[in-house]
């Protein structure tokens, strides 16, 4: 039986074969039987949590994407609203062409209970058009918990206007686990779509038909190599990845003093009077209060032990290096939000102005925006 016979996985969309348990793909012979094949790595993924890596690239990612564009199709475009920046895909417009495009916030349950939804729909719709998109509607979800899905379903129908329909988006974003959502509630349970936290689990478009004749199409998550998540072990992953409603949490800070974030970044409160410091990040994060004045000294002597993640001593000396950045955050009507790709964010309030130094791991995006709460 040759590969080009035994289709495709229908967790990650990969060619199926049974020659080589090594190269992505595999699945044993006995399992290919089965109404639903799975390839073992999504097996593994599946029932034991497990990942393993796969010999594919960005190229190999990007070369599945390329083809959008001379289709006639609705691209939607999911990003997680708690990492806005970190998963945003760049370059969309390269790959879609003339298609219009809806964007997706997922992760909607995170937030906040009293944040207003219409504001963030708002500022949503500024971050887009600040870098050059300009979405036909936005809609936000929560695929984990289904909040909004037949809002989301009712405006692809809308949009799509007979066409194929393309879900794109950087890992981890929640693309496949929307998908699921969908075929769960809409009676094709069996042709669920593997999940995890890890990025690259999806490998290959996967084909979901319609009643009309035309597809909805999963693809690849690209890499975004700024995320902090991409420099971690999977375990520490899990830990600085949100799995309930941010909590936020308030410092009033004097200048010179720093804020840990576990050990993987740096607030130093430089200048400026006092204020509050509301930090956004997972609710069982790590987050130590220290003196500036002292900050080097803990950083030495804490970073995998007190200071974690990263989870051990080796796993500290294993992060890049940390950089600097530096920000001056004016006197302003409006909040400001520093943001570390991955992990979070910090919001000052704009009441006075704050020179502030962030230390992230060397190839971490770190940078400024309008305050999102």
């Amino acid at each position: 039986m040759t590969e080009q016979t035994l289709g495709s996985c229908a967790g990650c969309g990969i060619a199926i074969q049974t020659e080589d348990a090594k190269k992505p793909g595999y699945a044993p012979e006995s399992a290919l039987g089965r109404k639903v094949v799975i390839c073992q790595r999504c097996y593994r993924i599946k029932h034991y949590n497990e990942v393993a890596p796969v010999g594919m690239g960005d190229d190999d990612f990007l070369k599945i994407l390329d083809g959008i564009g001379s289709t006639q199709s609705l691209v939607v475009m999911v990003v997680d609203i708690f990492d806005f920046q970190g998963s945003w895909l760049r370059g969309l417009p390269r790959f879609v062409g003339k298609n219009p495009i809806l964007l997706v916030g997922n992760k909607v349950d995170l937030l906040p209970k009293n944040i207003n939804l219409n504001r963030v729909r708002n500022w949503m719709q500024h971050e887009a058009k600040e870098r050059g998109l300009r979405p036909e509607d936005i809609v936000l979800i929560s695929a984990q918990k289904g909040l909004h899905i037949d809002e989301l379903l009712n405006r692809i129908g809308e949009l799509r206007k007979g066409r194929d329909v393309y879900i794109v988006g950087v890992t981890n974003v929640g693309k496949s686990t929307m998908i699921n959502r969908i075929l769960h509630d809409y009676g094709a349970a069996e042709l669920e779509i593997t999940t995890s936290p890890f990025p690259g689990t999806t490998l290959d478009k996967i084909e979901i038909p319609l009643e009309d004749g035309r597809s909805i199409y999963d693809t690849p998550g690209i890499i975004n190599r700024d995320q902090i998540g991409h420099m971690v072990s999977p375990a520490d992953l899990r830990k600085i990845t949100p799995k309930s409603r941010i909590n936020s949490k308030v410092y009033q800070l004097e200048a010179g003093q720093t804020l840990f974030l576990g050990g993987l970044a740096r607030i130093d409160f430089v200048r400026g009077s006092k204020q509050p410091f509301v930090v956004y990040v997972d609710n069982d994060l790590y987050i130590h209060r220290t003196k500036l004045e002292k900050a080097d000294e803990v950083m030495e002597k804490h970073h995998g032990t007190l200071l974690v993640p990263p989870t051990g001593e080796e796993a500290a000396k294993a992060l890049p290096p940390f950089v600097k950045h530096s920000f001056k955050v004016t006197q302003s009507q409006m909040s400001t939000d520093i943001v570390i790709s991955g992990l979070g964010w910090v919001t000052i309030q704009g009441k006075y102005e704050a020179n502030v130094v962030v230390h992230a791991p060397k190839g971490v995006s770190v940078g400024m925006r309008r305050g999102l709460i």
